[in-house]
């Protein structure tokens, strides 16, 4: 259910003030704690979305960038104008360290994007909408920026889809990582959230009707690593 104003301000501060404690060391934990296969899924990201641009001076929006590893890797593969946004300061400093200009960085907050409506041809977000008070207000938002026919990429953590690896992914998931990633961050709460967070998310079928009701057409999603996280990809209709 949405939350209402005061408590949708609440819950972006909490996860800012969260993301804010751990930013220096969020790079190392990713890749430790997914035994860098999270390097994988941003290529796999940035291939498909590659295929989805025009010829020339394509545009692409990474919302929720972060410390920039996927907008980088955008960059890198898709060769477009690649811009970055995130809330959470402390991480868009370690960005601009790490793609030394090459990557337009902008603070500002999801659900309010500082883009006029239809300004780019892709718009991206990995690991970030699970965090938005309401996802709904998130994906129309990013329909809000995307030019008619432009594309949006959801890469989330989801749903293990064989069932005997599932159970093992889960206790890893809730009971190894949380203590992994509290004695090297620091913050036990931030992985402890993370567990929390993906079970409260739509699995892949709930976040393709999602996309699908808030305009999006052509809407599908693969599987990565057996279902440990799924990109979704969604048309604006023209």
């Amino acid at each position: 259910m949405p939350e209402n104003g005061s408590a949708a301000n609440e819950h972006a501060s909490r996860v800012r003030e969260m993301f804010s404690a751990i930013a220096g060391r969020y790079d190392l934990l990713n890749h430790l704690l997914s035994g860098n296969v999270d390097k994988r899924w941003r290529r796999i990201v940035a291939t498909r979305v590659r295929d989805k641009l025009p010829a020339n001076g394509a545009s692409v929006l990474d919302v929720a960038c972060g410390t920039g590893d996927l907008s980088l890797t955008l960059f890198e593969i898709t060769g477009a104008g690649v811009v970055g946004t995130d809330f959470c300061r402390p991480m868009l400093d370690i960005a601009a360290g790490k793609t030394s200009g090459r990557i337009r960085l902008i603070e500002g907050d999801a659900l309010s994007l500082p883009f006029r409506d239809g300004t780019f041809d892709v718009a991206t977000i990995a690991f970030g909408l699970r965090n938005l008070s309401n996802v709904e207000s998130g994906l129309a938002e990013l329909s809000r920026v995307l030019k008619p026919g432009g594309w949006v990429a959801v890469l989330e953590f989801s749903r293990p889809a064989n069932a005997i690896f599932r159970p093992l992914f889960n206790m890893y998931f809730t009971r190894v990582l949380p203590l992994l990633g509290g004695v090297i961050s620091g913050s036990r709460n931030a992985y402890t959230y993370l567990p929390t967070s993906v079970g409260k998310f739509p699995d892949q079928s709930q976040l393709l009707l999602l996309m699908e009701q808030a305009g999006f057409d052509q809407v599908r999603y693969e599987n990565l690593t057996g279902g440990i996280a799924a990109l979704h990809m969604g048309r604006r209709p023209k």
